[in-house]
């Protein structure tokens, strides 16, 4: 029988991100190890791995005898993959079929995830996407619901109807892409939730400047590698890890509520640990600062 999560949104300095699980022999034993961790707080989405990401935290839920107290599990509600169609009914099914794999009955927060095949005004038209996350709401299923995605300018356009609780956006608040600065002060301005996804930008800002790098799932261009070089140089006068100084960027953050970090192993947990356990002096940041702007890698 499906237990009942706590309808409360109540965010952790880390959001787990499991959008890498997928088919890994220790998935299972991976989730496991998330659920037990000091982090309260686990995000996940319809369509990750199509659906064995949830899939996989359910049974290690069901591993534990139930969701830990501590913890909260939160998800995403996407478009249909087959056909693109993404309207109150789609909302509805993808929240069931969450919370079957996760064998919850309810979720503190689901989001409105890469809205990408609709218009904002098809989105808030009556039978659209957020008419069915309202009605969620309203019956108690969620507590919250909000908005994922990438680019500033859609989630804006979101947060200004006035519908949502929290915004998670990826890849636009890092040491080297400060775009999403505006959207997440207005957004906590407002007493919004900001989730900020991706502090490493995908990798590069964990791996470094290595031939071949990529930041947010694109080629990285020779004038930010070479900012990213000079960075990871600044890091290493201060004895500071570059991916140490990428994650506190984030997490020192006022505005911020949740940095959300990918995991998909149980080594890579072991590294977070590492990570926010490494002392960052002050006089970092202005030693960064004095690099000057980065290169912009994005355009919305």
């Amino acid at each position: 029988m499906p237990s009942r999560a706590d309808a409360t949104l109540t965010p952790s300095a880390i959001t787990l991100g499991t959008s890498g699980l997928g088919d890994r022999a220790d998935a299972v034993a991976t989730a496991r190890a998330l659920l037990r961790t000091e982090h309260a707080m686990i995000d996940t989405s319809n369509a990750y791995d199509g659906g064995r990401s949830e899939q996989v935290i359910g049974r290690a839920i069901a591993d534990l005898g139930g969701l830990p107290a501590h913890v909260q599990v939160i998800s995403k509600a996407d478009r249909d993959l087959g056909t693109g169609t993404f309207d109150r009914d789609r909302v509805l099914r993808s929240f069931e079929e969450s919370t079957s794999r996760l064998g919850l009955d309810s979720l503190p927060l689901y989001q409105l995830h890469d809205p990408y095949t609709i218009t904002v005004a098809e989105a808030m038209a009556p039978g659209g996407a957020v008419q069915g996350l309202v009605e969620l709401r309203e019956q108690g299923a969620v507590g919250a619901i909000g908005v994922a995605a990438g680019p500033s300018a859609l989630l804006t356009a979101y947060l200004e109807t006035g519908a949502f609780d929290a915004v998670l956006s990826h890849n636009r608040f890092t040491l080297v892409d400060r775009s999403a600065a505006d959207l997440f002060d207005r957004a906590r301005r407002r007493g919004i939730v900001v989730f900020n996804a991706a502090p490493f930008g995908g990798g590069m800002l964990a791996d470094g400047a290595r031939s071949g790098a990529r930041y947010a799932y694109r080629d990285a261009p020779a004038e930010l590698l070479a900012w990213v070089q000079r960075a990871d140089e600044v890091c290493a006068r201060h004895r500071v890890p570059l991916a140490a100084a990428a994650l506190a960027f984030s997490t020192r953050q006022v505005m911020i509520s949740s940095t959300v970090v990918g995991l998909g192993s149980q080594a890579r947990l072991t590294e977070l640990a590492a990570l926010l356990a490494t002392p960052i002096p002050e006089d970092l940041w202005p030693a960064l600062d004095a690099l000057g702007p980065p290169p912009s890698p994005l355009t919305d």
